[in-house]
């Protein structure tokens, strides 16, 4: 889509179809760069005797998925790195324990084979996976604080709450490792909001109309901030960006790691819309619009790794961690993972920064140290002057010339940088202005030997 106004743009991807038969409800893994109806014949995960309800990709192992059933059962599976080449019937663990079908499923968001799930018989699990028997019968615990089915679950930024929305209209913050409850509330869905400290909630107001609700995860007696999506908002806590809408309703939505954006084209978030009527999944994009080729550090701060901060034995002890964190700049190496909440003080400075500067302060440091040298080797190799008659005051230079001083903050650091990518974008648009006007000289110079030779 083009842009417009600066709005974030919603991009459909051509429709990848969704393969669904029979009461075994087959697991399918297509390749996601490829559109268009899936082979019949294509390798299936189809371990399940009944209907699959859920599933999860493991957030630390990109060839780890885990499912639930109508079978009441938990299915882990490890896809081959070459992909699944033919059916899959075995799992890797096979979790047993619910007493009804098992709705939802949720991984620990930085321990490592820590699973939570729910079923039709208001029990949450937690599972610990590192162990050697293939079927887990005993869950290393149980949360039994609800009175009706789970519709939601999820959990803030160290694993270390649990919030979940019922059936009965309550939502309820857990303390997963004991199972205590310490607040609830009545709302739809539950979602905790990073490490803000906050939930996000939606439902119905006392008038029927769709609402939002953000929340203090400390205190549920009375909701920070409300909208009602049908009227008017109180205060400008949450801001409207964009929509997509769409004839065709959706059964459920996936997104994607951030991980594994294409931050080349801006793209923030990737949705894959499901849509049972049709039997496809649509996938979906947010590109914030942008001119430059360049890397954007400020629409992608850190995000989560695909490394644990935990062991499951660790996190069962009692200790909490945030996830380790990474750039999303493309060549980031896996040393630059940053610890969320880690103190560490960077190269060549005796300073400290609090736990929520520390993610973004270490990658924009190193980005523009990177950019520095990169630029530096550039100007010891070419020299990037103006044609003739131009100003040459502004030729392409990283502070080596001396009529620049060098930056000193990384303000003017990142000031100078910016300068040198329009006056690099200024060069290109001069050479294809270059290139236009050889070939109209060479098509003129072509009539004028035609008509030569006409005579």
């Amino acid at each position: 889509g083009a842009s417009s106004g600066g709005k974030l743009q919603p991009l459909t991807d051509a429709r990848s179809r969704l393969q669904h038969c029979g009461i075994c409800a087959p697991l399918i893994r297509p390749d996601t760069t490829k559109t268009g109806k899936v082979d019949p014949h294509h390798p299936k995960i189809s371990g399940h005797k009944g209907n699959v309800l859920d599933i999860k990709w493991n957030p630390f192992d990109d060839f780890c998925i885990a499912s639930c059933s109508e079978d009441t059962t938990i299915k882990v599976w490890q896809i081959p790195e070459h992909g699944i080449l033919k059916n899959m019937t075995l799992p890797w663990k096979e979790l047993q324990g619910h007493s009804r079908r098992v709705g939802l499923i949720e991984w620990h968001p930085t321990a490592c084979d820590i699973l939570f799930s729910s079923g039709y018989d208001y029990q949450v699990f937690i599972w610990k996976l590192d162990v050697p028997e293939e079927v887990i019968k005993n869950p290393i615990r149980s949360i039994s604080v609800h009175t009706d089915v789970v519709l939601s679950i999820s959990f803030n930024t160290d694993g270390s709450r649990l919030a979940t929305s019922c059936k009965d209209k309550k939502i309820r913050v857990i303390d997963p490792r004991t199972g205590a409850l310490l607040q609830t509330h009545r709302a739809s869905k539950v979602l905790f909001l990073g490490n803000l400290k906050m939930l996000l909630s939606t439902g119905n107001s006392r008038w029927n109309h769709r609402q939002i609700v953000l929340w203090d995860q400390e205190d549920l007696s009375q909701p920070s901030y409300s909208e009602d999506l049908d009227g008017s908002s109180e205060k400008p806590y949450v801001h409207y960006l964009t929509e997509y809408r769409s004839h065709l309703p959706q059964k459920g939505m996936g997104v994607m790691p951030k991980r594994g954006l294409d931050v080349c084209s801006c793209e923030i978030f990737r949705f894959y819309k499901l849509v049972t009527v049709k039997s496809l999944i649509e996938p979906l994009s947010m590109i914030v619009p942008r001119r430059s080729e360049s890397y954007q550090d400020d629409i992608y701060p850190m995000t989560a790794g695909n490394k644990a901060a935990l062991t499951a034995d660790e996190w069962i002890g009692g200790l909490d961690k945030g996830p380790v964190m990474m750039s999303l700049r493309p060549g980031s190496k896996l040393d630059s993972y940053v610890e969320l909440g880690q103190r560490k003080s960077p190269i060549g400075s005796s300073e400290t920064h609090s736990p929520h500067c520390l993610p973004v302060l270490l990658p924009l440091i190193q980005e523009r140290s990177d950019d520095k040298e990169r630029n530096e080797k550039k100007e010891k190799n070419f020299s990037l002057q103006l044609p003739s008659g131009e100003d040459h005051s502004s030729c392409v230079s990283n502070g080596d010339s001396p009529h620049c001083s060098p930056p000193k903050t990384e303000n003017e650091l990142r000031q100078m940088f910016y300068k040198q990518q329009d006056e690099i974008r200024r060069m290109r648009e001069l050479l294809n202005q270059k290139d236009v006007r050889i070939k109209q000289l060479e098509l003129e110079i072509k009539n004028v030997r035609n008509s030569q030779a006409g005579l």
